[in-house]
């Protein structure tokens, strides 16, 4: 019998996720093991979701855009998940559902070395992703100066935070204010300079860079996009973020085969796979 687990979004058919986790269980010797795309347009998802687990065979989903939080409320979101707004796995024999992208986001923060506990970070965006960041990143110890086009909506984000995760160690400023303080770390979590407009950047003309700052940029296609070409060419470090990517699809592979993920090996198909785009 077939072990099946998939994504389900709307469309999927440009996910790097297949590719990741057969390699995955390919390189463990896992032969009843499958990842596949499911479809499934956002008008029908709580019918979506018993067909998969009831007859389709599988024992959990990846949720992508734009059903991440339409799912909530057809399964049991945990502590994460609730404070997050956004459940991206399920895991079908408990019905829980959590966030791995604030795993993806910590773990590969902390791969290349960067300190977290103590520290002060900028997050670029108030949506889905900056929500997950601010919560990962506050939890790990560090100071967080949320920097949004409307500074309304980031408000209501830290003060939602603020409620569900008792996060207070956040504050909004504009990217100016921001930009003055001893900021080690920068977090894109805005979709600016994301594949086709790899003529974009988040950061505003004008502002420097924060002195020897990192600057993570959650967007992964391009490998290298201009925030991060601007940022080396102020002396400061840049991280894509395929690491988040590879690392949250880690954290699902492992919450539902109970074993470790080969992290290197989802690497390399992710990178082939985004390479044939």
């Amino acid at each position: 019998m077939t072990n099946k687990v998939g994504v389900i979004g709307w469309p999927v058919t440009h996910s790097i996720s297949p590719a990741m986790h057969n390699a995955a269980f390919q390189a463990l010797g896992m032969r009843d093991w499958q990842y596949e795309l499911a479809p499934v347009p956002p008008d029908i998802v709580p019918q979506s979701l018993r067909i998969l687990r009831d007859e389709g065979g599988f024992i959990g989903v990846n949720v992508t855009v734009p059903l991440k939080e339409k799912v909530m409320h057809y399964v049991l979101p945990d502590e994460r998940a609730r404070a997050i707004g956004a459940v991206n796995t399920i895991d079908f024999r408990t019905n829980v559902g959590t966030n791995t992208d604030v795993i993806g986001l910590v773990d590969d923060l902390t791969a290349h070395g960067v300190m977290l506990q103590g520290s002060k970070v900028i997050v670029l965006g108030a949506g889905g992703a900056a929500r997950a960041a601010v919560y990962g990143l506050a939890k790990a110890g560090a100071t967080v100066i949320v920097v949004n086009r409307t500074q309304q909506k980031a408000q209501v984000m830290l003060a939602d935070l603020t409620i569900s995760a008792n996060i207070r160690s956040a504050d909004v400023k504009t990217l100016d204010e921001a930009a003055e303080e001893d900021v080690s770390l920068v977090v894109n979590c805005t979709s600016v300079g994301l594949w086709p407009n790899v003529d974009e950047s988040p950061w505003i003309t004008g502002v420097p860079f924060p002195k020897g700052v990192t600057v993570y940029d959650t967007v992964y296609r391009p490998e290298r996009t201009l925030l991060m070409q601007q940022v080396e060419a102020n002396g400061g470090q840049a991280i894509g973020g395929l690491g988040m990517l590879v690392r949250q699809g880690a954290a699902a592979f492992s919450i539902w085969t109970k074993r470790e993920a080969p992290v290197e090996v989802m690497f390399e198909a992710a990178k082939e796979a985004l390479a044939k785009r």
